[in-house]
């Protein structure tokens, strides 16, 4: 089953959550993919100058206002450096811009996995109740099979990271870990 690496949203802006094992473990992952030669997708989440204007018609940055959203351009909006350094590569792994928790919406992802001809994604990255549980469930209504892993994965704090994978896990997808993904793929 061809199979993607999702890495969503791994920028600046999400520094403080990339504590631990989360960027080795994302690494790790990405560089099984590689071999494997499965493709990488990357997200990066960002406003233009136009939707941190107001009148605010964009619901996120209605939610966090335009202090706590994150600008094109911005040292916030760039990837983080251990993750930008994964990115092009031999497979010319995407970069896909969006604009809202959900990374189907309005982007260019589903075309770039169904061009793959991806049946599975396997989704990392931050933070584990917004963008990730959003994205993954995102690939499970469009009929991918979705894991989400778990300890390469982030939140603000422990109990939201908790609940993000405990609600997607109920409904949609598979919660594994790195070491299980490494195994079965």
């Amino acid at each position: 089953m061809a199979t993607a690496l999702l890495i969503i949203d791994m920028q600046n802006h999400f520094v403080s959550m990339t504590s631990g094992s989360l960027i080795p473990n994302i690494t790790k992952l990405a560089s099984h993919f590689r071999s494997r030669s499965l493709p990488l997708i990357f997200t990066q989440h960002g406003h233009s100058k136009t939707e941190l204007t107001p009148p605010f018609r964009n619901q996120l940055v209605r939610k966090w206002g335009p202090e706590g959203s994150i600008a094109k351009g911005s040292a916030g909006w760039e990837l983080l450096p251990e993750i930008a350094a994964l990115v092009g590569g031999v497979d010319s792994s995407p970069v896909v811009a969006k604009n809202t928790y959900d990374g189907f919406i309005n982007t260019e992802l589903a075309r770039v996995l169904e061009a793959r001809e991806v049946e599975r994604v396997v989704v990392v990255g931050v933070m584990t109740d917004c963008c990730v549980d959003t994205t993954a469930r995102g690939a499970f209504n469009r009929g991918f099979e979705t894991w989400v892993v778990g300890d390469a994965c982030a939140s603000a704090n422990k109990r939201q990271h908790e609940a993000g994978l405990r609600g997607f896990e109920y409904g949609f997808g598979e919660v594994v870990t790195t070491s299980e993904v490494l195994e079965r793929i």
